[in-house]
């Protein structure tokens, strides 16, 4: 099969001030999607790496593939960046991996899916979205945002994030704000540097727990997997400070070690998160509990694919799944939504 690589790969040099450091921290690594080739290549498929933008829809014009498989994140600020590549695909007819447009957008928004998972039933973190306002940059004193907590019925601890990113994308410390006279620069750090809303969340106190998911009709859980800081602070924040070191921050348990009745709890919510936002394919779904009790975070239908440093990755592998095991389950999955043979596309090399 002649599958085609959409990916967002970062640049070699860092983005120029004043952005922040993370700006390119969805991307990929070239490291990572040369993987993911290499073991498509291994499951006998003949593969090319078609980029993102301009480039991609050129490739997809003139040569497409059977089957696209996708990474890609987009660019800019975008509520609906995710969404660009499955809505090309759909306009020109070529099957790919993978969550729907709407679904990739939905979950980019995490106001917009904080109401769909407490419409299907979740608990969901206390929290009020600000809106980016429309002159920047700031220049206040920060005494309007004392209201901000109590008309929305907040308290501190909060976690002030962007709305609109993933991959921790300005979760950094300064994010977990502890002290009233932290709150308005977290809030206008948001805007200023990631150009958009900024979701103030109460901080649930508990364990970190992620669930992967694989495969459709029905969608199977790989597993659960715990975050276990190794350093105990008062309060832990997996933010892109730990995830980017993480060797020496956290350990991953997966299986988790969880009560019985707290283990479905999870499993039960990241199958119903899934659901009710027509996720396909694949998905990793964030939780943290409290007293038992599950709080959805965030739900993730692109999910990190890196062999070294992805989430999804580092529990297929502590429940016995390789590399290739788990990039040809997801390949399958899709397959098989399209009306494809997966023997055919697992053996048959190029198609």
């Amino acid at each position: 099969m002649r599958i085609g690589i959409a990916c967002s790969i970062k640049p070699a040099a860092p983005p120029p001030p004043p952005l922040p450091d993370d700006w390119y921290e969805e991307w990929d690594s070239r490291e990572t999607v040369e993987a993911i080739a290499a073991t498509l290549q291994q499951l006998g498929h003949q593969v090319t790496i078609l980029g993102d933008g301009p480039p991609l829809v050129q490739a997809l014009l003139h040569d497409p593939p059977e089957l696209v498989f996708n990474l890609a994140e987009g660019t800019g600020v975008s509520r609906s960046r995710e969404a660009r590549v499955p809505a090309v695909c759909e306009l020109l007819g070529i099957p790919y991996t993978g969550s729907d447009p709407l679904a990739l957008a939905v979950a980019l928004d995490k106001s917009l899916t904080r109401t769909v998972m407490a419409a299907a039933g979740l608990h969901v973190p206390a929290g009020v979205t600000l809106p980016l306002p429309a002159q920047l940059p700031y220049n206040g004193d920060y005494a309007e945002f004392a209201a901000v907590l109590t008309e929305a019925g907040l308290s501190l601890p909060v976690v002030v994030k962007p709305v609109c990113e993933g991959s921790s994308k300005g979760i950094t410390r300064q994010a977990l704000v502890e002290h009233p006279e932290a709150l308005g620069p977290a809030i206008v750090r948001v805007w200023q540097q990631y150009r958009q809303a900024a979701l103030v969340e109460e901080y649930i106190a508990g364990e970190e727990v992620t669930a992967g998911i694989v495969g459709n009709d029905p969608p199977q859980l790989v597993g659960l997997m715990r975050i276990v800081p190794r350093h105990h602070p008062q309060r832990f924040l997996y933010s892109l400070e730990v995830k980017r070191n993480w060797h020496d921050q956290v350990d991953y348990e997966a299986p988790a070690q969880l009560p019985a009745a707290v283990y479905r709890a999870v499993e039960i919510d990241a199958l119903t998160a899934f659901a009710a936002l027509g996720c396909r394919d694949l998905a990793r779904v964030d939780f943290r509990i409290r007293a038992g009790v599950p709080y959805f975070l965030e739900i993730n239908p692109l999910p990190g694919l890196s062999p070294t440093s992805g989430d999804l990755c580092y529990l297929a592998y502590r429940v016995g799944l390789t590399y290739p095991q788990l990039l040809g389950m997801i390949l399958e999955a899709a397959c098989q939504r399209y009306g494809l043979d997966p023997s055919r596309a697992c053996s048959q090399g190029n198609g």
